[in-house]
């Protein structure tokens, strides 16, 4: 049995050194927004104003 995950698309937008930029196909219905990650850690950041919406596992300098 495949995982329901199996069937998203993960486009990467970027990639600059350990750090991906993403987006998941199934987020078609939340306003514009770009995923970060690097190993097990992401966080999601609104596009328009630009602001953290959710963070999980980097460390606050990193976010800046």
């Amino acid at each position: 049995m495949t995982s329901l995950k199996s069937h998203l698309l993960i486009p990467t937008v970027l990639q600059d050194g350990p750090y991906s930029f993403i987006f998941f196909s199934s987020d078609r219905r939340e306003p514009p927004h770009i995923h970060v990650k690097r190993d097990k850690q992401i966080v999601k950041f609104w596009l328009a104003p630009i602001s953290l919406e959710k963070n999980r596992g980097f460390k606050e300098h990193e976010l800046n």
